[in-house]
C-alpha cells in the first residue's frame, strides 16, 4: 500500500513554536509512516491560500492525500476547505475551530477536523501568572498578535476574563517574531520618550513577542527609568523547550505558558481517520500548562 501524502501549511519559519510544529510534523511522520511535505506562507495569507489552491488544483496523481493548515487569515479558508474535501482531500485546520466543519462532515466523506490549544484558557492563565506576580494591580506591556488572528483575539479574551480592575494594559500589536515585537514597542517608547514611562510587567502573546519587547524596552528607556525597567518581569507563551522554557531558566522570562505543538496531534488523527475511512472528533484539545506552576509564583518586589 502506497504511502499517504499531506501537505502541511504553516505560518512562518521565523518563531519558534512554528518550528516546534514542524518538528512535530516530522517526528508524527515518521510515527505513522506517512510522506509530509512543509509549506511556509511567510506571514501572508494570501500566499497561504495560493499555496493551498495550487496543490488541490494540481493533477490527481500529484494532489496529496490530506492537507493540515494553520490558517493565518481572517477566516480558516472556509472556500479552500471545499474545494479540498470535493477532491476527496482530507482537511484538518490547527490552532482554530472553523464553524464550518460540522457542513463539511456532513457532505462529504472526506476527514474534516481541527485540534488545538483552548485560546481562552491560556490567556487566562498569563492573567493569573500577571496576578500572582503583582496582586495590588500594575500597568501591563502587554503585546498581542496580529488583529485578524482569532489566537491574539481568544488569548486576550481569557486575559481581560481574569484581569482585575487594578490592571492597566498599553495594548502593542506584533506579527508574532521578536523583530516585529521590538519595532512595535521601539516605536511606541520613543513617542513616550517625553513622559515618565511607567510599566510593571511586560507580557507576551508568545515568548519571542515578549523577549522583543523587553529588549525594547531597555534600549530606549530614558536613564532615568532603565534601571527600573530592566528588572520588571517578562511573560511569554508557547513554552517550547529550547527557547520558552529555556529563557524561564536562565531568567530572561520569568514565567511562560506552555502549548504542546497541535500538528503531530493531527497527523495522528488523520492517518487513523483515512486508514479506517471514518471521521475522528470534530474538535480535539491539547492541554496548555503554566511554566513555572503558578504555585511557584511569588510577587514581583519592584527594586527600591
Amino acid at each position: 500500500m502506497a504511502k499517504f501524502r499531506f501537505l502541511v501549511s504553516l505560518i512562518t519559519k521565523d518563531n519558534d513554536y512554528q518550528r516546534e510544529q514542524a518538528a512535530s510534523t516530522k517526528t508524527a511522520s515518521s510515527e505513522f509512516g506517512v510522506d509530509v511535505e512543509i509549506v511556509y506562507a511567510e506571514n501572508d495569507a494570501i500566499t497561504q491560500s495560493t499555496q493551498l489552491l495550487k496543490a488541490i488544483q494540481a493533477e490527481p496523481s500529484l494532489r496529496p492525500n490530506a492537507i493540515i493548515v494553520e490558517p493565518l487569515g481572517a477566516t480558516p479558508f472556509p472556500k479552500v476547505a471545499s474545494a479540498a474535501v470535493s477532491v476527496g482531500i482530507g482537511w484538518a485546520v490547527i490552532n482554530r475551530e472553523p464553524d464550518y466543519n460540522p457542513q463539511l462532515r456532513q457532505t462529504f466523506s472526506s476527514p474534516v477536523f481541527s485540534v488545538s490549544s483552548d485560546q481562552v484558557e491560556i490567556g487566562r492563565i498569563q492573567a493569573k501568572q500577571i496576578t500572582a506576580l503583582l496582586p495590588h494591580g500594575g500597568t501591563i506591556l502587554y503585546i498581542q498578535g496580529p488583529s485578524v488572528s482569532s489566537v491574539s483575539q481568544q488569548r486576550f479574551e481569557g486575559l481581560r476574563e481574569i484581569l482585575q480592575s487594578g490592571f492597566q494594559l498599553v495594548n502593542l500589536k506584533g506579527k508574532w517574531t521578536e523583530e516585529s515585537a521590538y519595532v512595535s514597542v521601539s516605536s511606541w517608547m520613543k513617542l513616550m520618550r517625553a513622559q515618565r514611562t511607567r510599566i510593571d510587567l511586560i507580557c507576551g502573546q508568545n515568548d519571542v513577542m515578549a523577549i522583543g519587547a523587553k529588549k525594547a524596552v531597555k534600549e530606549f528607556a530614558s536613564e532615568r527609568d532603565r534601571d527600573f525597567l530592566s528588572k520588571i518581569p517578562v511573560i511569554g507563551c508557547d513554552g517550547v523547550p529550547a527557547t520558552g522554557q529555556a529563557w524561564v531558566r536562565t531568567g530572561d522570562l520569568l514565567a511562560t505558558v506552555v502549548v504542546p505543538p497541535s500538528c503531530g496531534k493531527a497527523i495522528g488523527l488523520m492517518t487513523r481517520a483515512l486508514q479506517s475511512k471514518t471521521q475522528p472528533p470534530e474538535h480535539t484539545y491539547t492541554l496548555s500548562e503554566p511554566f513555572p506552576p503558578l504555585e511557584m509564583m511569588k510577587p514581583f518586589r519592584a527594586p527600591v
